[in-house]
C-alpha cells in the first residue's frame, strides 16, 4: 500500500483560513488600516501586502485577536478560506502585482519640536490616528546620536537653513514667533553654536548620514528644499542678517555644493527676508502662486511595475491614481531641478511641478512630499487640526502611511 506523504506546511495552508484587509473602496477607514497591519507586526504576525491588488490589500493568518482590533477600530476585513487564497494568489502572478512579505514594525521617530502647535504636522495626525506608535526627537537627541536607534525619521515641517521659517514678513511680531526664536537660539548655544542656522545646519548633516547608514527618511513641505538648501551651504553663509545677525557670504553663489544635496541641484537660493520662500525648488512658488482652487487641482500617481520597482509600487499603493492637490510652504518640486536619477512617483501632469520623489542614498533612502496637509487644501497659522475621523479613506494620507509600512519589507542590520 502506497502511502501518500502531504508535507505539513501544505496541509496548514490548506486547513488554514486568511483575513484579507481590502484597500480598494469597500475599505471603511483606510488610514486605521494601516494601523491594523502595524498592530499585527508588532505582535510577532506577518502581514502580506498585495501589491496593486484591490488598491494594496494586506493578507494574514486568522487569528481572532486580530479581528477583534479590527471591529474596535472600525476596519473592513474579509475571512477567505485556502481556495480563495490560491485564486488571489494566481491573479497576482498572473498581472502586474506583487506579494511583499512585512516581518518587523519599524522604529518610528519623528523629528518635532517641544512647542509644535497642532496645525504643524500632517504626519503627526496620520499616525495618531492610525493608531501607530512613534517617538519625538529633537534637537539635543539628534545631536546626542539616538537617531541609530530608529529605522525611519519624518521630519516636521521644519527650516534647515535657520531662518525660522521664513516668517519674518507676517509674523516677527507674534509671541509664538519671538518665543519660537529665543528657544532655537537658546537650544543652539547650548549645544555649542554661535548661530541657529549653523547649528540646523550641522543637523542635516547628521540626518543625512543617518539616511546613508541605513535609515528611512520621509518629509514634506518646508523640510524638504529646507534641508538640501542646508546640505548644499555647509560652507557658506546663506541667512541674512535679520535672522543671525551677521551678513550673507558675498559668494554664496559660487559656495553652494549640490553635490553634498540628496535630491535638487541648480537651484537659486532666495535670501530675502520679507519674501516666504527659500528657492526656486518649490512649485509653484509661494509669491506668485496662481491657486487653481482645490475643485481643479490634481496629480498623478505613477503605475509601477510591482514584480521589478517594488519599492516606488508600495510608496504609490492606493485606491484612486488621483490625488487632491494641496499647497505647503513647499507645494511641490520644480522638475528641471530634481536630479535625474530621483524617482518622480507623483506629478502635476500640466505644469512643471512634482509632487512626489523618491530615492537612495548610501544604505538608506528619502521621500519627498510636497504640500502641508492633504486634507486642508490652504492650511494656515493658526488654522485648526485637520479631524481625521472626517478623511479615514483620504488618498494623500495613505501615500504617508505606504511610507511607514515600506522599511518593514527590508531587513538589514543596522550599524551605529
Amino acid at each position: 500500500m502506497k502511502i501518500k506523504i502531504i508535507f505539513p506546511l501544505l496541509i496548514n495552508f490548506l486547513l488554514s483560513q486568511k483575513i484579507i484587509i481590502p484597500m480598494d473602496v469597500k475599505q471603511n477607514d483606510h488610514l486605521k488600516a494601516y494601523g491594523l497591519a502595524f498592530w499585527a507586526l508588532n505582535q510577532n504576525i506577518n502581514v502580506e501586502w498585495l501589491l496593486n491588488y484591490r488598491g494594496g490589500s494586506f493578507l494574514l493568518d486568522e487569528f481572532s485577536e486580530i479581528t477583534e482590533v479590527a471591529r474596535v477600530r472600525g476596519v473592513t476585513y474579509e475571512i477567505i478560506n485556502s481556495e480563495e487564497a490560491l485564486n488571489i494568489f494566481n491573479e497576482i502572478n498572473l498581472n502586474n502585482m506583487e506579494i511583499v512579505l512585512l516581518e518587523k514594525a519599524p522604529k518610528i521617530a519623528i523629528y518635532s519640536p517641544p512647542n509644535k502647535q497642532p496645525w504643524d504636522d500632517a504626519v503627526t495626525l496620520a499616525l495618531t490616528y492610525a493608531e501607530v506608535p512613534y517617538d519625538v526627537l529633537w534637537d539635543k537627541e539628534v545631536f546626542d546620536e539616538k537617531l541609530a536607534r530608529y529605522d525611519w525619521l519624518h521630519l516636521h515641517h521644519e527650516d534647515f537653513t535657520g531662518q525660522y521659517g521664513k516668517f519674518y514678513k507676517n509674523y516677527r511680531s507674534a509671541s509664538w514667533y519671538i518665543e519660537q526664536k529665543k528657544q532655537y537660539e537658546t537650544i543652539s548655544r547650548d549645544l555649542g553654536f554661535d548661530s541657529v542656522h549653523k547649528q540646523k545646519k550641522a543637523l542635516a548633516q547628521i540626518i543625512k548620514n543617518y539616511i546613508g547608514s541605513g535609515g528611512f527618511l520621509f518629509a514634506m513641505c518646508s523640510a524638504t528644499d529646507s534641508f538640501d538648501i542646508a546640505l548644499a551651504t555647509q560652507n557658506t553663509d546663506a541667512a541674512h542678517e535679520a535672522f543671525d545677525g551677521s551678513p550673507i557670504d558675498v559668494d554664496l553663489e559660487k559656495k553652494i555644493d549640490y553635490n553634498n544635496t540628496l535630491a535638487f541641484y541648480d537651484f537659486s537660493i532666495i535670501t530675502n527676508p520679507m519674501i516666504y520662500e527659500y528657492s526656486d525648488i518649490d512649485f509653484p512658488q509661494s509669491e506668485n502662486i496662481n491657486a487653481k482652487g482645490a475643485e481643479a487641482d490634481f496629480f498623478t500617481l505613477f503605475d509601477f511595475s510591482a514584480k521589478y520597482d517594488p519599492v516606488p509600487a508600495m510608496l504609490t499603493q492606493n485606491h484612486s491614481r488621483t490625488i487632491k492637490g494641496f499647497m505647503g510652504q513647499t507645494t511641490g518640486f520644480k522638475r528641471d531641478i530634481v536630479k535625474k536619477h530621483i524617482v518622480i512617483m507623483g506629478e502635476e501632469v500640466t505644469s512643471p511641478q512634482v509632487k512626489y520623489i523618491h530615492g537612495n542614498y548610501g544604505k538608506g533612502t528619502f521621500t519627498f512630499l510636497g504640500g502641508h496637509d492633504p486634507e486642508d487644501y490652504q492650511h494656515f497659522v493658526g488654522d485648526p487640526q485637520t479631524d481625521l475621523s472626517l478623511y479615514k479613506n483620504s488618498p494623500g494620507y495613505r501615500l504617508i502611511l505606504n511610507n511607514i509600512l515600506f522599511p518593514a519589507a527590508k531587513k538589514k542590520e543596522r550599524k551605529t
